[in-house]
C-alpha cells in the first residue's frame, strides 16, 4: 500500500524533469533518456496533466533531434501528437508553432555527390540509408500531425502548413524524388510560390521529358481540387522564375495544353474542354493519372458526373497518408 501511494503522489513541475533529462542527453545517454522521456510523460498524461506531458515530449524530441538521434526524436515527436489527441487539443497557431519547432529540428543533410574510391561508395550507401530513415520518420510524425489537425481543426484534409512542411522535407531529403507525392502535399498547402521554386529546381536536375510532366501534374492537381487561382499563380510564377534564372522553359504540346486549359476553365465551355482533351490526347496519355485528374476537373468545373466518384485519385486522401 505504501509503495502504491508513493507512485500516486503529486507530480513535481515538469520543468524539473526537463532539466534533468536534458543533462542526461547532453551526457550522451540517449537511450536512457529516451526511456525516461517516455515513462515520465506517460505519468503526466495518465494524471491528465497533458500540458506538462507535451512540454516534456517537445523538449525531448527537439534535443534528441539536435543530437542527431533521429529515430528517438521522431518517436517522441509522434508521442507528442498522440498526446494532443488524448488531450483533445484544438488545432491553433500556438500548437502549430510547436509542431513546426519539432519539424525544424529534423536534420537536413546533403548526400555526398563525388565518389572516388570504395570508401566513398560505403559513405554514400550509409548516407542514403540515413536519408531514407530521416524521411520515413519525419513523414510519420507530420502525417500524424496532419490527422490530428484534420480531426481538431477546420481543414478536412489536414493543415495546409503541415502539408507544406512535408512536401518541403520530402523534396529536400528523399534519396529518390517522387514528384507525384511531393506535389500531392504542395497542392494541399498554402505556398504556391515555394511550390513553383521547387518545380524550377527540379527542372534543373530531372531527366529530359520529366520537366513538362511535373508542371502539368502540379497544375492538374490544383485544378482537380477546384483551385484555379493557385493553378494560374503557379504557372505564372514558374515562368517568371525560369526567365529570371535564364533557364529554358519546357515548350511542349503538354505545356501548350495546360495553357489552353487554364484559359478554358475561366469560361463555361465544356465543349471546348472536351475538344482540348481529344486534340492533346497523345500528350495527356503520357501519364495515366492525367485522364483521371481531368475527369475530376470536369466534375468540379462543369458538373460532369464521374461513373464512380470513389475511384478518384483523391477519393480517400488519408489512405495515401497511412
Amino acid at each position: 500500500m505504501l509503495r502504491q501511494r508513493s507512485r500516486k503522489g503529486p507530480l513535481p513541475p515538469a520543468q524539473e524533469h526537463i532539466d534533468k533529462l536534458e543533462k542526461t542527453v547532453n551526457d550522451g545517454d540517449y537511450y536512457g533518456a529516451q526511456q525516461m522521456y517516455k515513462s515520465i510523460s506517460a505519468r503526466y498524461a495518465s494524471a491528465e496533466r497533458y500540458y506538462e506531458a507535451l512540454d516534456i515530449l517537445e523538449s525531448g524530441a527537439c534535443i534528441q533531434l539536435e543530437k542527431g538521434q533521429v529515430t528517438c526524436g521522431a518517436e517522441l515527436a509522434i508521442l507528442f501528437v498522440e498526446t494532443l489527441v488524448k488531450g483533445k487539443f484544438p488545432y491553433d497557431d500556438n500548437t502549430l508553432d510547436r509542431v513546426r519547432k519539432i519539424y525544424k529540428n529534423f536534420p537536413q543533410i546533403s548526400v555526398p555527390q563525388q565518389l572516388e574510391d570504395d570508401d566513398d561508395m560505403q559513405k554514400l550507401s550509409e548516407a542514403l540509408g540515413a536519408a531514407k530513415t530521416r524521411v520515413e520518420v519525419c513523414s510519420s510524425f507530420l502525417k500524424a500531425a496532419m490527422k490530428w489537425s484534420a480531426e481538431f481543426g477546420s481543414h478536412r484534409q489536414g493543415s495546409p502548413e503541415i502539408h507544406d512542411m512535408l512536401a518541403e522535407y520530402l523534396y529536400s531529403e528523399s534519396p529518390e524524388l517522387d514528384m507525384s507525392r511531393i506535389s500531392l502535399h504542395f497542392v494541399r498547402g498554402n505556398n504556391p510560390e515555394k511550390f513553383a521554386s521547387t518545380l524550377v529546381n527540379f527542372m534543373g536536375k530531372c531527366y529530359p521529358g520529366e520537366d513538362d510532366l511535373a508542371i502539368a501534374r502540379a497544375v492538374l492537381m490544383y485544378l482537380s481540387l477546384g483551385n484555379l487561382r493557385d493553378a494560374n499563380y503557379l504557372m505564372d510564377e514558374v515562368k517568371k522564375q525560369v526567365e529570371s534564372k535564364e533557364l529554358d522553359y519546357p515548350e511542349s504540346d503538354l505545356t501548350e495544353f495546360i495553357d489552353y486549359l487554364l484559359l478554358t476553365l475561366q469560361r463555361d465551355a465544356l465543349p471546348l474542354f472536351n475538344m482540348l482533351r481529344q486534340s492533346y490526347k497523345s500528350s495527356i496519355d503520357r501519364e495515366p493519372a492525367f485522364n483521371e485528374l481531368l475527369d475530376e476537373i470536369a466534375e468540379k468545373f462543369y458538373g460532369v458526373r464521374r461513373r464512380n466518384p470513389m475511384q478518384g485519385m483523391f477519393g480517400d486522401f488519408f489512405k495515401l497518408m497511412a
